[in-house]
């Protein structure tokens, strides 16, 4: 029998909740696998008549046919700065694609000083072969020589504008609390890459306009939730990875206050978990799972009791994490398709199933089957 034990923490007027242990998952799902044979794919979008886009880190956008052909890279992408945990790294199309072709990508891009994260703008040609119109719309700031924490994950909301998450770059994690730089944000703009209406540091002295969220470390899933509100999760350093919402000018409080510690041990920073201005984590994980990917299940291809449901992958582990929800906290976490892999992306296709990409040089893309 698996037991589920649950820890509660009270941080600064909020509940943080973090799971010791996982419930046995609520029905049986299997693995499918469409296509095999990708390197290090990092994220997957959905294109017409069944096929998918998707990106490899070292550098390659590729479309997978519905029964599993891939094709050879795609024409047109900039230079990408691939090595360690850069490259090439999310996609997703824009909401009227079917009408202007038009998709977005992020990817680590160099430059002066080394290299940062970088939001481009794109049309796929009719036959899917090539990228037309390239144009980087925004960059990370300042560029830094380093090879880790890119964060990069892009959501559109209802309103047409893009969210892109930005990581610390490992080496500069004071940089997080400080609005003089991209470092450890979230930020909002427009399908220009300028600061988008109504950002909360537009006009402030010193302020980069394009944040909407600080005190992040390393953001690799995003998705829009209930009520259209960004959810995101991100890496803690040894233990502490955390499910978070961030709201315009909320300050979610790396380095200064962490579940985790450093890696081999030791505190970060005063080794506190609460501080008055700093926002508590909604979930988080002691130890990690190393989360990747994240979507809100809105079908109900698995039944009435998954519709709803926060799914993300674990790449420590290689398991599919399901989090079930009641009134805006997780409340119980499933631990699904264990051994499936190391979890990078998770997307709910047309279809209402969800799909996998799994990180490996022979990565896979996978289908959730019921």
């Amino acid at each position: 029998m698996n037991f589920l034990r649950l820890r509660l923490g009270r941080i600064a007027g909020g509940w943080a909740l973090a799971l010791a242990s996982l419930a046995a998952p609520a029905q049986a799902l299997r693995p499918q696998t469409v296509a095999e044979g990708l390197e290090h794919p990092w994220a997957v979008a959905f294109l017409p008549q069944g096929r998918f886009l998707v990106t490899e880190r070292p550098g390659r956008l590729r479309v997978v046919r519905p029964d599993g052909v891939i094709s050879p890279p795609l024409q047109g992408l900039p230079k990408v700065a691939a090595g360690g945990q850069g490259g090439l790294l999310d996609v997703v199309l824009d909401r009227e694609f079917a009408r202007n072709r038009q998709l977005f990508f992020c990817f680590s891009e160099p430059g002066e000083g080394g290299n940062s994260t970088a939001l481009a703008r794109a049309r796929l040609a009719d036959d899917e072969s090539r990228l037309q119109d390239v144009r980087v719309i925004f960059s990370q700031r300042p560029k830094v020589a380093s090879s880790l924490h890119f964060g990069c994950r892009i959501v559109e909301t209802s309103e047409g504008h893009l969210f892109l998450t930005l990581g610390d770059r490992f080496h500069r994690m004071q940089d997080a609390q400080a609005l003089d730089n991209h470092h450890g944000k979230v930020v909002r703009v427009t399908k220009d890459g300028v600061p988008a209406p109504g950002n909360p540091f537009a006009g402030h002295a010193g302020a980069l306009p394009e944040i909407w969220s600080l005190g992040h470390r390393n953001v690799q899933g995003a998705a829009l939730g209930p009520g259209d509100r960004l959810w995101i999760h991100e890496h803690g350093p040894q233990g502490g990875d955390e499910v978070n919402l961030p709201q315009a000018g909320r300050n979610h409080g790396w380095p200064v206050v962490t579940f985790g510690e450093n890696y081999g041990g030791g505190k970060i920073g005063a080794g506190i978990t609460q501080a008055a201005g700093m926002e508590p984590p909604l979930h988080y994980w002691v130890p990690s799972i190393a989360p990747s990917g994240m979507v809100f299940l809105t079908s109900d291809r698995y039944g009435a009791s998954m519709k709803g449901s926060l799914f993300l992958g674990s790449l420590k582990f290689g398991y599919l994490a399901r989090l079930e929800l009641a009134e805006g906290r997780v409340v119980r976490e499933h631990k699904l398709l264990t051994g499936v892999g190391r979890v990078r992306d998770v997307r709910q296709g047309p279809d209402g199933l969800l799909y996998l990409l799994t990180d490996s040089a022979q990565g896979k893309l996978v289908r959730v089957v019921p």
